[in-house]
C-alpha cells in the first residue's frame, strides 16, 4: 500500500563501469527501465562529448532506414510487424548494420536512377507517339487556313484537294515552318496569349488534349498534358517561338515534313516503347523483391539503431576518470530495485568479456530526488490525470489511489444515465478486451490513441454512470419501475374519483394518504417522472447531494494532509494547519451536512410544515438572527421559525465563534510561535537525515556494506529550515495560505453545485431530445409510421451519442477533472515535485523519448 500511497524511495548512487563493458551495462539497464542518469558534462557542447561520432553514425543509419520506408511506402508494401523487443546490438555488429543498411541504399539509389532515366525515356517516346498521331490534323488545318488568307473566295472542299501530298508540301510550296511539343494543360491558355502577343498574330496555334494522364518520371504523380503545333514564316518568328516554349517548360520534339515519314517514325516508336515496357517491368519486379525483403526487418532494424544511439547518448552523460579506463555515471533508483540493478549491471559485465566488475555506491545528497509512482496498465490512466496538474513532491501523498474511485463516481453523478452510462462502457469494453491487438497495430491517430489510454477510466465512468442512472431511475430520459411504485390511490378514494380526474388536469398525492410508507427500495420512485413538480424534487435532491459530497470528499483532502505532516515530520503544520482546518470546515459546512440528515430522519410528510430551511438557518446562525426562533414542538406562526433541537442557539453561537477564531490561528500561529522560539534561542533548523554512502557492487560477494531499509538519497522527514529564519516571509506566506482556505471553503463548496447543475441539465436535454425527435414517430400512422419511425430512431441515437454521450461526457469529464485538480487536492497536495524518467528502451520504442 505504501507503493501507491506515497512514491518509491529513491537514492543516488554512483557507478564505476570499465570501458569495455559499459556498453553492454548500459544496455541491460536500459532493457530494465529502472535508472534515471544525471547528465555529468551539462557545460560541454553536444559536438565535444566522448560519443559524438558514434551517434553521427546512428543518426546516419537512421536517415537510410527512413529512405528505405518512404520507398517501401511509396510502394505500398505493408512493413512486418511481429511486435519483438530485439536486444540491442553489440558495439562491434554496428559495422555490420551500416554495411547492410549502405548495400540496401546504394541498390535502391541505382534502382531509382535506372527507373526515373527508363521513364523519362519511356515518357518522351509516348509524347513523341501523340504528336506524330495528331500532326496530320494539324497540318490540314493550317494549310486551309493559309490558304484562306490569300484568297477569301477559295471554298473549303477546293483547299481541301490542294492539301493533297502530291500537289502541295508543307513547308516547301507554302513555305510554312512549324515546331511540334508537348505542354501541361493548366499552361495552354496562357502559353496561347503569351504566342499571339510576341508573334503579334503571325502564327497559326493548334492543341489537342491527350487523354490518358502520364506519370512524371521525378515525382511519381499522374499529369495532364496537350500536343501543340506551330505554324509560321521566317527565322525570327522561330527563335522567338522556341523561347517561349523554353520558358513554359514545353518539350519539343521533331517531326517529318510527310505524312511517309511520319509513319515510319511512328511504327519505331511503338516498337521502341515496347521494349520499354519489357525492361520497365524486369526493373520494378527487381525493386519489389528489394523492398520487400527489406519490409520483413526495417522495424527490427529502427529498433536496433535507436537502442544503440540511446546507449551512445547516455555514455556522453559519463565522466571519464583519470586512467581513461574507467567511466563514471551517477543515477537515481529505486531503493527496492537495486539488487535488480545490480544483477544488470552483472550480466553487462558478463556479455563483455571484462574481468573487472561494476561498482555502484550509494551517494550522501542534498538534491530532491524524483518521483516514482509505480503504475500498471489500469492506474496509469489515472496517474496521468493527477500529473497533467503537477508531479507529486518526493514521499507526498499521492491521490491517484483514490482518484480512482472518486473521479468515475463524480462524472457519474453528473452524467447519470443508464443507457448513455451502457454506451460508453460497451465501448471501453471493447477496448480493453481487445487492447492486445489494438496495441500491437499501433495507430497513429491522436484521437485513437487518447481514447484508448484511457480506456479504463472510461470503463469507470461508464460503470458508475449506469449505477448512478439507476440510482436516479433514468434510462434515456425514462424510468423502470422494478419494484414497483410505492404511491397508490386506494380505490374508492373520493379525493381521486373518474370525476374528480376529469376536472382536474393536475392531480395532488398527499404523502399522508397515497404514500405505501415504505421507500422505494432503490434509487428514485418512477412516480416522479410524471409529476409536475419532478424538477422541484430532484433539484432539492441533487443540490443537497451535491453539498453532501464535496464537503466529504473536501475533509478527505485535508485528512490526507495529517500523513503528510505526519510523514514529513512537521508538527508546526499539525497544530497551526491541520487542527484549524478541520474545525472551520465542520463549522462552516460539516455542521451544515449534519443538519441535512437530522432533518430527513425527524421530520415526516406530515411535520413537513413545520421543517425549518436550513439556508436560513445557515445565514442566521452566522448572523446571529435567531429573534424569530422558537423551541422545538411549539406552536409556529407564519412570521416564525423552529429550531431543530433544543440548545441549538447555543451550540451555533459557539461554532461560529470557533471558526472566526480559527482564522488568526491558522494565520498567526505558526510566524508567533517561531518568533517566540527564536527569541528564547530554541530554534534550531534540523539537519538533513543522510545515510553513508553503501557499497553495493563489488566482485564476489556483492554484499551490502551498509542497510538499505533507509533512504540514501534525500531522507526528506522535515524540510531545512534556515538558520536565519525571515519571519516577514512565513507571515506572509501564512496569511496568503489562510484567506485563500477560509474563501476556498465557500467557493469550493458552491463549485460542487456544479454535480447538481450538470445532472439537471444532461437529464433535460435527453428529456428534450427523446420529447422533439424520438416521440414524434409513435405518433404516425401504421402504414408507413413503422418506415418513418426507423430513419427518426437513426437521427435519435445519432444525436444521443454525438450530443449527450460525446459532448455532455466531455464536459462531465472536465468538471469532474476541475474537482479534483482544485476543490480536492488543494487540500493537501504541494505537486511540486520532478518526474522519475528512467532511462529505458521501451519508452524510446514507443516514442516516448525525445531523441
Amino acid at each position: 500500500m505504501d507503493s501507491l500511497l506515497r512514491s518509491e524511495k529513491m537514492t543516488l548512487c554512483q557507478m564505476f563501469l570499465q570501458s569495455e563493458a559499459a556498453y553492454t551495462c548500459v544496455s541491460e539497464l536500459g532493457e530494465l527501465g529502472l535508472v534515471q542518469f544525471r547528465d555529468l558534462n551539462p557545460d560541454v557542447n553536444a559536438f565535444q562529448r566522448k560519443f559524438v561520432n558514434e551517434i553521427r553514425r546512428c543518426e546516419e543509419m537512421e536517415r537510410k532506414l527512413r529512405f528505405l520506408e518512404k520507398e517501401i511506402n511509396k510502394d505500398g508494401i505493408p512493413m512486418l510487424n511481429t511486435g519483438d523487443n530485439p536486444d540491442a546490438p553489440a558495439a562491434r555488429e554496428m559495422i555490420d548494420l551500416e554495411t547492410t543498411f549502405e548495400k540496401l541504399e546504394n541498390e535502391m539509389k541505382e534502382v531509382n536512377s535506372n527507373s526515373e532515366a527508363l521513364k523519362r525515356n519511356f515518357l518522351e517516346l509516348t509524347e513523341l507517339k501523340h504528336i506524330l498521331r495528331k500532326t496530320q490534323t494539324f497540318f490540314d488545318e493550317a494549310l486551309f487556313h493559309h490558304q484562306a488568307l490569300h484568297d477569301p473566295s477559295m471554298t473549303e472542299e477546293r483547299i481541301g484537294l490542294l492539301g493533297d501530298e502530291q500537289t502541295v508540301r508543307p513547308g516547301q510550296t507554302m513555305r510554312l515552318g512549324f515546331v511540334a511539343g508537348v505542354i501541361l494543360r493548366e499552361r495552354i491558355p496562357s502559353f496561347e496569349v503569351m504566342l499571339w502577343r510576341i508573334c503579334r498574330g503571325n502564327v497559326f496555334l493548334r492543341q489537342a488534349e491527350i487523354d490518358s494522364p502520364m506519370e512524371d518520371p521525378v515525382t511519381g504523380d499522374n499529369v495532364h498534358k496537350s500536343v501543340f503545333i506551330i505554324f509560321f514564316q521566317g527565322e525570327q518568328l522561330k527563335a522567338r517561338i522556341k523561347k517561349i516554349c523554353e520558358g513554359y517548360r514545353a518539350t519539343l520534339y521533331p517531326c517529318p515534313e510527310t505524312q511517309t515519314e511520319r509513319r515510319e517514325m511512328a511504327i519505331g516508336v511503338m516498337t521502341r516503347i515496347e521494349d520499354l515496357n519489357t525492361v520497365l517491368g524486369q526493373t520494378q519486379d527487381h525493386r519489389h523483391r528489394v523492398l520487400v525483403a527489406a519490409a520483413k526487418n526495417i522495424k527490427v532494424w529502427f529498433i536496433k539503431v535507436r537502442k544503440i544511439k540511446a546507449i551512445y547518448h547516455t555514455l556522453n552523460m559519463f565522466n571519464l576518470d583519470v586512467t581513461q579506463k574507467c567511466l563514471i555515471a551517477e543515477c537515481w533508483c529505486p531503493v527496492s530495485d537495486l539488487d535488480r540493478i545490480q544483477h544488470a549491471l552483472r550480466r553487462g559485465t558478463e556479455r563483455s568479456g571484462s574481468s573487472v566488475p561494476c561498482i555502484i555506491n550509494r551517494m550522501q545528497t542534498h538534491m530532491v530526488p524524483p518521483t516514482y509512482n509505480r503504475c500498471n496498465k489500469f492506474t496509469q490512466g489515472f496517474q496521468n490525470i493527477v500529473d497533467a496538474y503537477g508531479v507529486a513532491a518526493y514521499r507526498e501523498v499521492n491521490p491517484a489511489p483514490f482518484t480512482c474511485i472518486t473521479f468515475p463516481f463524480l462524472f457519474a453523478v453528473m452524467f447519470g444515465d443508464m443507457g448513455h452510462g451502457l454506451i460508453m462502457f460497451l465501448f471501453a469494453l471493447f477496448l480493453v478486451v481487445k487492447e492486445k491487438s489494438l496495441e500491437s497495430k499501433r495507430n497513429s491517430n491522436e484521437i485513437f490513441r487518447t481514447f484508448f489510454g484511457g480506456r479504463y477510466i472510461i470503463l469507470l465512468m461508464g460503470a458508475f454512470s449506469v449505477y448512478t442512472g439507476f440510482m436516479y431511475n433514468d434510462i434515456f430520459s425514462k424510468p423502470l419501475n422494478f419494484f414497483g411504485s410505492q404511491w397508490a390511490v386506494t380505490h374508492g378514494d373520493p379525493h381521486y374519483s373518474i370525476e374528480e380526474l376529469y376536472r382536474n388536469e393536475k392531480i395532488g398525492f398527499d404523502p399522508n394518504q397515497t404514500f405505501l410508507g415504505s421507500p422505494y427500495p432503490m434509487g428514485i420512485d418512477p412516480i416522479w417522472q410524471f409529476a409536475f413538480n419532478k424538477i422541484a424534487f430532484t433539484n432539492s435532491l441533487k443540490m443537497k447531494m451535491s453539498v453532501i459530497l464535496g464537503v466529504s470528499q473536501m475533509f478527505f483532502g485535508i485528512a490526507l494532509s495529517y500523513f503528510n505532516h505526519r510523514y514529513f515530520n512537521k508538527p508546526l503544520n499539525l497544530i497551526f494547519d491541520f487542527i484549524p482546518m478541520i474545525i472551520f470546515l465542520f463549522c462552516m459546512f460539516g455542521y451544515l451536512i449534519i443538519l441535512l440528515f437530522v432533518k430527513w430522519i425527524k421530520y415526516s410528510p406530515s411535520q413537513s410544515h413545520d421543517a425549518p430551511s436550513l439556508l436560513i438557518g445557515l445565514i442566521d446562525m452566522f448572523l446571529f438572527n435567531y429573534a424569530k426562533y422558537v423551541s422545538p414542538g411549539s406552536p409556529v406562526r407564519d412570521d416564525q421559525k423552529q429550531f431543530i433541537y433544543n440548545g441549538q442557539q447555543g451550540f451555533q453561537s459557539f461554532l461560529v465563534v470557533l471558526a472566526v477564531l480559527c482564522v488568526p490561528w491558522m494565520m498567526l500561529g505558526k510566524p508567533l510561535y517561531i518568533r517566540y522560539m527564536k527569541k528564547y534561542g530554541q530554534f534550531k533548523h534540523q539537519p538533513l537525515s543522510v545515510n553513508s554512502g553503501d557499497l553495493l557492487g563489488g566482485g564476489g560477494s556483492e554484499e551490502v556494506v551498509h542497510n538499505l531499509e533507509s533512504n540514501g538519497a534525500l531522507h526528506t522527514e522535515e524540510a531545512v529550515e534556515e538558520e536565519h529564519v525571515d519571519l516577514s516571509e512565513i507571515f506572509i506566506h501564512q496569511a496568503i495560505h489562510t484567506i485563500e482556505f477560509c474563501l476556498g471553503c465557500i467557493s469550493h463548496t458552491a463549485s460542487y453545485l456544479r454535480l447538481w447543475a450538470l445532472s439537471l441539465a444532461h437529464a433535460q436535454l435527453s428529456e428534450v431530445l427523446w420529447t422533439l425527435v424520438f416521440r414524434i414517430g409513435f405518433g404516425l400512422p401504421k402504414t408507413y409510421g413503422s418506415i418513418i419511425l426507423f430513419f427518426i430512431f437513426q437521427i435519435w441515437a445519432g444525436m444521443t451519442v454525438l450530443i449527450l454521450v460525446l459532448m455532455e461526457g466531455l464536459s462531465a469529464f472536465l468538471h469532474a477533472l476541475r474537482l479534483h485538480w482544485v476543490e480536492f487536492q488543494s487540500k493537501f497536495y504541494d505537486g511540486s515535485g520532478h518526474m522519475f524518467t528512467p532511462f529505458s528502451f521501451s519508452h524510446i520504442i514507443d516514442g516516448g523519448l525525445d531523441e
